[in-house]
Formats: C-alpha cells, sequence, structure tokens
C-alpha cells in the first residue's frame, strides 16, 4: 500500500501546502513544480511511478499556486528557492539530495546545489533565468526582463552546473514551444565536472505534455522510469 503524507511547512507568515510520497528505501528526492498553473499534484504520474520502485518524495506548492494559494507578487524566483530550503527543513530529509525540477524548478533544483550537498539533479524541461530575473516578483516587472530575446542566455546555471560534481539527467520535451533545445543542451554541456550527464528527448513530447504522451506507450513509460531511477541510485536500478 502506497502512503503519502500531507504536511505543512511556515515561510514567511504564510504555510506551505506540501505531501510525502513515502518511499521503502529511499527518501532524499526534493521535486519542484513549474510556474503557470503547475501544482505538485500535476507530478503525481512520476512521483507515483518511483514510489513504487522504493523511491519517496517531498514536493509541495509554491506560494501563488496549488493549496498553498496565495498571490504570486508576494513570490519571486528567488523565493521559490528558500520556499524549497523551508520544506526541506520541515521534513528533514537527509543529504544528500536528489532534487528534481521541472521548468521554472529546474533553475531552483539547479541554485538548491549551492547550498545544500546534491548527488543527482533530474531536469525536465528545464528553464533557466538571466540573473536579473531572480529577484524580482512575479508580475509585469519580472515577465519584462524575461521577455527580452535570450534573456537566459546570460544565466549563471551554467557557471553553477560548471562545479556540480553529481549525476545529471536533462529531459528535453521534442516540440517543447517554451524552452529551446539549446537551453537543455548547454545545461549538459556545461556539467564538465559531473559523474555523469544526459540529455534525453522525448520524441513527440510538449512542454505540458511528456510523461502523459509517455504513459500511452506503458515500455516507453516505464523505460523512462527506469532511466530516471538509474540516475537517482547511482547506476543501481
Amino acid at each position: 500500500m502506497s502512503t503519502i503524507i500531507d504536511f505543512e511547512a511556515p515561510f514567511d507568515g504564510m504555510v506551505l501546502k506540501a505531501d510525502h510520497y513515502v518511499g521503502s528505501d529511499s527518501n532524499r528526492i526534493l521535486y519542484l513544480h513549474g510556474a503557470g498553473a503547475s501544482t505538485r499534484h500535476g507530478h503525481h504520474m512520476l512521483r507515483a511511478a518511483l514510489q513504487q520502485r522504493g523511491l519517496g518524495s517531498v514536493c509541495f506548492d509554491a506560494i501563488g499556486h496549488g493549496e498553498t494559494g496565495g498571490s504570486l507578487a508576494h513570490s519571486s524566483v528567488a523565493s521559490r528557492t528558500r520556499q524549497a530550503q523551508a520544506v526541506l527543513k520541515a521534513r528533514e530529509l537527509p543529504e544528500p539530495l536528489v532534487v528534481f525540477g521541472s521548468s521554472m524548478g529546474a533553475y531552483n533544483a539547479i541554485r538548491l546545489t549551492q547550498q545544500h550537498k546534491v548527488d543527482a539533479l533530474v531536469l525536465i524541461v528545464p528553464g533557466v533565468y538571466t540573473p536579473a530575473a531572480y529577484e524580482v516578483p512575479f508580475g509585469p516587472e519580472f515577465s519584462a526582463v524575461i521577455r527580452r530575446e535570450r534573456s537566459w542566455s546570460d544565466s549563471d546555471a551554467w557557471d553553477i552546473l560548471s562545479r556540480f560534481e553529481g549525476r545529471l539527467l536533462v529531459i528535453h520535451a521534442e516540440h517543447d514551444a517554451v524552452i529551446p533545445l539549446e537551453i537543455s543542451e548547454r545545461l549538459v554541456a556545461a556539467a564538465t565536472r559531473a559523474e555523469s550527464r544526459q540529455l534525453h528527448i522525448v520524441r513527440g513530447a510538449e512542454h505540458n505534455r511528456l510523461w502523459a504522451l509517455l504513459a500511452d506507450t506503458p515500455a516507453d513509460f516505464d523505460a523512462a522510469v527506469e532511466m530516471v531511477v538509474a540516475v537517482v541510485n547511482g547506476g543501481r536500478q
């Protein structure tokens, strides 16, 4: 029987709503969702598949999302990194961590490697940002910064990943209209000191339809999950 524990983490006068898919073998995965209408529940499919394989994960609704609610204007990309740290503290996840980041969450995942021991990163349809946007509250000013042509090109993500020594898996959607393939390729290329690094392109997938597409063909879904499991476990499936 799969166990899911709901919990809360205090943060800056608010309460972050979170849950823990309890794993039988390991419980050190922090999973970060993306922007827009994203919530932790939107990642149930992959998290449940990992849980079935013994790998537990913690995920939370960032401020302005899902059950946490609140105004996006009271948050920022930097705040989301700090929110993740509050959740880590509340649940006392053991290090070294494994951090999953989807879309915007991928950049937060990369940032977390600066403050925490992380031995595996799984970045799914990853977005990265210029440092100029990091502390800017979500809203018109933030949008103006990131909508500049190739605003992401001077991201500090490349430099941060150049010091990462764990295992890196970047999963890209072939028909992603949000994230250029160049970003995923540069993330992998930057990780020159990584124990391992891999770019996997899901054929036919779109930014918001990757795991659901794979699930249409169970063998493809299982193969992708096992690839993720191997990265989490250091090559041991």
